[in-house]
């Protein structure tokens, strides 16, 4: 800070005039892109927000953010009136940016016509409201913006100058809603009224003409008959607020549109609204209504009774007057009145939906409403402030929307509404899934960032793409912040699962082509081996192949007729045959009963190998009998979901169970050691010492690790669990097990 900087502390409470003054000293004869001069529009927008009655803070802001571009010092407000204005106009300088976009983004959907193009220009109007709520960090940012657009258009009509076509579209479709949600009514109806003389100005000079005709007329009887009412409601001692409802052009024309109505079949041109104490009270005042005046009983609503569905309640009555011609009245209590002007249902929820308002249309979600009515109310706790309690301000200052989202631009200023947090990558997955796919860079406002930098509500974003190609792995680390969109993710999942597959199926193919080399069958149609084997498709089988799921012994038997006969596996010399009894696989009896059935061939599954007392299940083969399974078997319970109707019931003979069979089974072992000398001979010894028959034996080393698989002959699973135990205690290895 240099010596002859001040304090912020100590810098007086900025003033109207004091502004409006420093404007006059460094604007010179600057103009506006409307013709506008400088001074003139600095002095109009700050009394526009000065009868709003908010700080003076703001009111100095309206009057400095047209001049900021015109200093050669940028910091030179910050100097005179403090960091808090300065601060207001570099955000109204941002929102005023933004608005020169808003006309192209309305512009920026598809231009075919029809229901899908209206749906997609409200969307787009809707999410830009939205962004320019959500860019301001501080609602008096946005209400010096009102306040601005409302004098632009007093200047233009009162030089009767024509403003380009986008600046009354813009005000009806996003400057009046955004006054309208906020509860400011004077910006509101002089917003939409302005716009609307420029927009329409053959039908709004004819409604206009309209009510001149009968302006004198019209509150001359407005007068009298809210004088008429107060007379009754003192001499029923009901305490009442009675008052006129002006009805403006822009209202009447919607409402014509909307109901399809002539000028002169209008009810509401003309009407009041009386807010009393309590319900009693409504119901006694609609009473001496009726008894003033002649109801016309179909323009009668009840809406205390019977609430509309967004929660509002009031009475509404139509009533001829003494003139023969129609006027409203709306009856409520101070709560009604509250809540239909600053509840989670305020009336402006349909209000806004457009021709078709009167249907009951909704435009916005109630997570919305919620925080737009919190802010309509604090506008309106904020006149209620004494100065002595001035700074209750500070509440307003902290007030923004707090919305869980950020609104960005597309190059041709489409609005995207992104989680806050989003990136470019979250933008362009947003845009199209082939778009985020080949992402490989971002400009944002002009400038090159990295892909996981956080976007700002407000910029435009553009997307640089590669031809072809895929989104990188490191996307979905969430460590990294490239996506915050759940919606992204699940396209970058879904990328990668595809990839994966093609993969597995590639991988697949490839191990069956050299199973089909090796047993001679090249020429073999793939789509019928594929339906033998009960897959839909060839790409079905490749890929369990691939994750090992499937046995390649079943693609084996497939290709033959017949079930080959088996080899006998050739068994190292040291591993000496002790068979202590037939084998299943030599043809012995499995020792298996299928449950109802007599004489059926069965044979023991080369993919499990059960052995007694394994759970077992029978699967019905074509032309070779019926395989028998362990329960738990994987390759059986994925044929079983295919072709539930070829599963019997099977289950071991007593004999086997009571251990009085001479059947012996093979099934296979797989020990995993560290590789030394000696294992095999130590592991040989097990089995010789167990009296077990190895019939094959697999074996592989990978770094210092050795991986054998023994198919060794047993009579029960007990003698398995025995060789598994003993085996566990060889030295050097780290597991052994039955092989699932």
């Amino acid at each position: 800070m240099t010596d002859t900087a001040v304090s912020p502390e100590l810098l007086p409470e900025p003033s109207f005039d004091d502004a409006l003054a420093f404007v006059r000293e460094h604007a010179s004869d600057a103009r506006l892109v409307s013709g506008e001069s400088l001074v003139d529009h600095a002095a109009g927008t700050a009394r526009i927000v000065q009868s709003l009655n908010i700080d003076p803070h703001a009111v100095a802001a309206a009057a400095l953010f047209t001049l900021a571009p015109h200093l050669d010092d940028p910091e030179a407000i910050g100097e005179r009136f403090g960091p808090e204005v300065h601060a207001l106009v570099c955000d109204v300088r941002k929102l005023a940016r933004l608005g020169s976009v808003s006309s192209r983004a309305t512009q920026a959907v598809l231009p075919e016509t029809g229901r899908d193009a209206q749906a997609a220009r409200r969307a787009q109007v809707e999410a830009l409201r939205k962004m320019f709520l959500a860019f301001a960090q501080d609602i008096r940012v946005v209400l010096i913006r009102l306040a601005s657009r409302v004098q632009t258009l007093r200047y233009y009509a009162a030089h009767k100058t024509e403003p380009s076509p986008d600046v009354p579209r813009e005000t009806l479709e996003i400057y009046a809603p955004l006054a309208n949600r906020l509860g400011i009514w004077q910006l509101k109806w002089e917003l939409e009224d302005l716009a609307f003389r420029f927009e329409d100005p053959t039908t709004y000079k004819r409604i206009a003409k309209l009510l001149d005709e009968r302006r004198i007329e019209r509150e001359s009887y407005v007068t009298s008959a809210i004088a008429r009412l107060q007379t009754e409601l003192a001499t029923a001692q009901i305490k009442a607020e009675v008052s006129g409802r002006p009805k403006h052009i822009y209202s009447i024309w919607k409402k014509m549109r909307g109901k399809e109505l002539d000028f002169s079949e209008l009810n509401d041109v003309r009407a009041f609204r009386v807010i009393v104490e309590d319900i009693k009270d409504c119901y006694t005042v609609l009473g001496i209504v009726h008894n003033l005046w002649q109801p016309v009983p179909r323009e009668f609503d009840d809406y205390i009774s019977r609430p509309k569905p967004n929660g509002y309640k009031s009475l509404h009555t139509v009533v001829i007057g003494d003139d023969g011609r129609a006027f409203e009245v709306q009856i409520r209590t101070h709560e009604m009145h509250r809540f239909a002007e600053y509840g989670v249902a305020a009336h402006w929820r349909y209000k806004e939906a457009g021709t078709r308002a009167y249907a009951g249309q909704v435009t916005a979600s109630e997570k919305y409403d919620e925080k737009i009515a919190w802010l309509r109310q604090l506008l309106a706790w904020k006149d209620d402030v004494s100065d002595a309690e001035r700074p209750g301000w500070q509440q307003l200052r902290d007030a923004t929307l707090d919305d869980d989202h950020i609104y960005v631009l597309t190059p041709q200023a489409r609005v995207i509404a992104l989680p806050q947090g989003g990136t470019a990558v979250d933008f362009a997955y947003h845009l199209h899934s082939e778009l985020g796919h080949r992402c490989r860079g971002a400009r944002v406002d002009g400038a090159m960032v990295p892909l996981n930098t956080p976007l700002q509500n407000g910029q435009t974003v553009e997307i640089i793409a590669v031809k072809e190609g895929g989104p990188s792995r490191d996307w979905l680390n969430p460590q990294l912040g490239y996506l915050h969109s759940a919606r992204a993710r699940q396209k970058v999942r879904a990328w990668f699962n595809a990839v994966d597959a093609e993969e597995n199926i590639a991988a697949g193919r490839a191990i069956v082509d050299k199973t089909l080399q090796r047993e001679g069958k090249t020429s073999v149609n793939l789509d019928q081996l594929a339906a033998k084997l009960g897959f839909k498709t060839p790409e079905d089988l490749y890929a369990l192949v691939a994750k090992e799921e499937f046995s390649l012994r079943n693609i084996e038997q497939a290709l033959h007729d017949t079930p080959p006969p088996e080899p006998e596996p050739e068994a190292p010399a040291q591993f000496e045959k002790r068979s202590s009894g037939q084998s299943v696989a030599q043809g012995a009896s499995t020792g298996v009963l299928v449950v109802g059935v007599d004489a059926l061939l069965t044979q023991l599954a080369r993919c499990c190998r059960p052995a007694p007392p394994d759970p077992i299940a029978g699967f019905v083969t074509r032309g070779k009998g019926m395989s028998i399974h362990r329960s738990d078997c994987a390759t059986f319970k994925r044929m079983a979901d295919r072709s539930p109707e070829r599963v019997l019931h099977t289950t071991w003979s007593a004999d086997v169970m009571g251990g009085r069979g001479s059947s012996v089974y093979p099934v296979d072992l797989a020990v995993e050691s560290a590789d030394r000398q000696g294992l095999l001979r130590d592991i040989s010894e097990v089995f010789a010492r167990e009296k077990i028959n190895v019939v094959g034996v697999k074996s592989q080393s990978r770094r210092n690790i050795a991986y054998m698989q023994f198919t060794v002959e047993v009579s029960n699973a007990a003698q398995i669990q025995r060789a598994c135990t003993l085996l566990g205690e060889v030295q050097g290895v780290i597991r052994a097990s039955r092989r699932a």
